[in-house]
C-alpha cells in the first residue's frame, strides 16, 4: 500500500504514560511535552505510547507495574475517546484517521515487563502491546542495554521468535551491540529502532553504528529520530534543526530514505526548546525542507515511511 501524499505525523516513542500526571490532567491536559489537546486537530497523527519498565523492577513487581499503566492507558483512551482511538492493527489506525481522531498504539520499553516469564508475552499482546524494546539501559532476563555487553539469554531468544510469530514488532532501541548482532542472526522479520540516532554523528553507545543502521535498510525496518540532547550532539548543546538534520543527512547517504521516521522520546528526555512540546513537531518538516530535503522525502520522514511499514507489519 502506497500513500501518495502523506499528511501528518507518526511518532514511534514517548514516555508520557508514566509521567504521572494527576488524574485531573491525564493525557488530555497536562504540563508534559505531549498532551492530546496540544496535538493539532485535523492531522493524521499516530502516537506510540510506551510503558517504560524501570531497571530495578523485576518479577511480579514489573508485571504489576505494566498492568497498572495498561489500565491507565485504557482509561485515558475512554476518557478522551472524542480525540483519540486506541489501535491494535493498521486497520485501527486507518479507522482513527477516517474518524478524524488521533491513533494511539501501546508499546513497552523494557522486556522486564515479562517478569522473566515467557507466557507473560501473550498477556502483553492481549492488553494491546504491539511493539516492545527488549531491554532498557541495564540487563534483564532477556538481554542488556549499553550498561553491559551481555548478549541474548535463552529466554530472550525464545521471546524474539515468539514476538515474530504473534506479530509483536521487535524494537532494538537500547539493545547493546552484542545483543543487536545476535538478534540479526535470529530475526526473520523487519524490526525497528523506535528512538535512536547515529553513533557516527554523536558518539553515544545508545546510538546505532552505521553497520547496524544498514541492517534496517537491508531488512526494510524503521529508525525513529530521537530528540534527546545527548543523543543528537556530543556536548548536549542541541538547539537547532541543523543538529538533528546531520543525522538525517548521513542516514540518507547510507540508503535510509525509506527507513527514517520520528521517535521523539517525549516526556522521557531532555529536549531543546525548539521541539519541547508536541505541537512543535510539525516544524521538523519545514525546517528539513529549508535545509535541502525534497517535500517528498520530508513527508516520508514525518509520516510516509512509518505508515507504509505498519501497513505491512501491523496486522
Amino acid at each position: 500500500m502506497k500513500l501518495m501524499k502523506p499528511i501528518g505525523m507518526i511518532d514511534l516513542h514517548c514516555d508520557t504514560l508514566i509521567k504521572n500526571p494527576t488524574p485531573k490532567e491525564g493525557l488530555g491536559y497536562n504540563g508534559a511535552h505531549l498532551s492530546l489537546t496540544k496535538m493539532p486537530v485535523g492531522t493524521r497523527w499516530a502516537q506510540f505510547f510506551a510503558i517504560f519498565i524501570r531497571d530495578h523492577l523485576r518479577g511480579p513487581e514489573a508485571e504489576a507495574w505494566f498492568d497498572n499503566y495498561a489500565d491507565y492507558f485504557d482509561a485515558e483512551m475512554q476518557r478522551y475517546s472524542h480525540l483519540v482511538r486506541p489501535c491494535r492493527s493498521f486497520a485501527d489506525i486507518e479507522a482513527a484517521f477516517e474518524e478524524g481522531k488521533f491513533a494511539a498504539v501501546l508499546t513497552v520499553e523494557g522486556g522486564a515487563a515479562l517478569g522473566g516469564r515467557f507466557e507473560q508475552l501473550a498477556h502483553l499482546y492481549d492488553r494491546g502491546v504491539r511493539s516492545m524494546t527488549l531491554t532498557w539501559n541495564g540487563p534483564n532476563e532477556l538481554c542488556s542495554g549499553h550498561n553491559t555487553d551481555e548478549g541474548l539469554s535463552d529466554l530472550g531468544r525464545r521471546v524474539i521468535t515468539e514476538m515474530e510469530r504473534i506479530g509483536m514488532i521487535i524494537d532494538t532501541s537500547h539493545l547493546n551491540d552484542r545483543g543487536f548482532d545476535e538478534l540479526c542472526e535470529l530475526a526473520e522479520r523487519p524490526f525497528i529502532a523506535s528512538h535512536s540516532n547515529l553513533r557516527s554523528i554523536c558518539n553515544h553507545k545508545r546510538n546505532l553504528t552505521e553497520e547496524h543502521f544498514k541492517e534496517f535498510v537491508r531488512r526494510g525496518g524503521l529508525v525513529g529520530l530521537n530528540y534527546y540532547k545527548p543523543f543528537v550532539v556530543e556536548d548536549s548543546n542541541f538547539n537547532t534543526f541543523e543538529d538533528l538534520f546531520r543525522h538525517v543527512y548521513r542516514m540518507l547517504e547510507l540508503g535510509g530514505e525509506k527507513v527514517i521516521c520520528l521517535g521523539s522520546d517525549y516526556d522521557g528526555a531532555d529536549i531543546p526548546p525548539i521541539l519541547d512540546s508536541v505541537e512543535k513537531s510539525l516544524l521538523i518538516k519545514e525546517n528539513f525542507v529549508k535545509l535541502g530535503l525534497s517535500e517528498e522525502v520530508a513527508d516520508d520522514i514525518m509520516f510516509g515511511n512509518a505508515y507504509n511499514f505498519f501497513s505491512r507489519h501491523l496486522k
